[in-house]
């Protein structure tokens, strides 16, 4: 890929922001609704600098400290093409991704808040850098450390470790519950879609990247949170996001 193939001054085709609306540090939900949650809910002076295809961005202020927060859409190449352009053409340091998980093992409690230390994927995505391997994509481990920390100050029920990444919605997936029983045999907690792609980009561009995940759903049980319990859970969710503005 090329760094930046757009110009200082302006935009991309997916954004409409000029890269002084755009905060060092990004949380990226994948519902740009939710996006648009956040930013209404808690962000102050909020200035929106995004609509290009419904993916809203906006920029605000959280106990006075400034932080951007933009969807990312569903999947790798979605939060790939945005996390890509907010890294190397709008000079973002951080992006934290918040979204939500199905859990993959038994101690994972509907509600409960996961760290994704590293992503397993099955998705071709780290194709594109040639390498004669295989490349663990991690997160950073200063932004987990204060993840974590903020976790703790709320008194949340957190776990950390490894996700798996799938380019397939389990629900949806020709394997069925063997294919994602094989990946939390390796010690995968949750599944996701978007961290690996999100990882490796950070990776490849020297930048910082984190996903905190809500365990919605349980392959393990087959129960899914109440439309109250998600939004409980969510919260928790955010106020650790919100951590990380500034």
């Amino acid at each position: 890929m090329i760094q930046d193939i757009y110009k200082e001054d302006e935009g991309t085709p997916h954004n409409a922001a000029l890269p002084t609306d755009i905060a060092k540090t990004v949380l990226m939900p994948g519902d740009p609704l939710r996006a648009q949650h956040i930013a209404k809910t808690y962000l102050e002076n909020v200035k929106q600098w995004n609509s290009v295809r419904n993916m809203f961005g906006f920029t605000g202020l959280w106990e006075g400290r400034p932080v951007s927060v933009m969807g990312s859409g569903m999947g790798a190449p979605s939060i790939g093409i945005y996390s890509y352009e907010l890294y190397s053409h709008y000079g973002v340091e951080n992006i934290i991704r918040l979204g939500t998980c199905g859990g993959m093992v038994k101690e994972l409690e509907l509600g409960d808040i996961v760290f994704a230390l590293a992503s397993s994927t099955n998705s071709a995505y780290a194709a594109q850098y040639h390498l004669d391997g295989t490349f663990s994509a991690c997160a950073d481990y200063g932004l987990l450390e204060k993840g974590v920390a903020a976790a703790r100050s709320i008194g949340c029920r957190f776990i950390v470790g490894n996700v798996f990444s799938s380019d397939l919605f389990s629900l949806y997936s020709a394997e069925g519950s063997e294919g994602w029983q094989k990946w939390a045999r390796m010690g995968c907690l949750a599944t996701d879609m978007e961290s690996y792609a999100l990882y490796c980009n950070a990776a490849y561009l020297r930048k910082k990247a984190l996903t905190v995940l809500a365990c919605s759903d349980s392959n393990v049980t087959g129960h899914s949170l109440s439309a109250a319990e998600r939004q409980t859970s969510l919260v928790n969710m955010f106020r650790i996001g919100l951590s990380f503005a500034g």
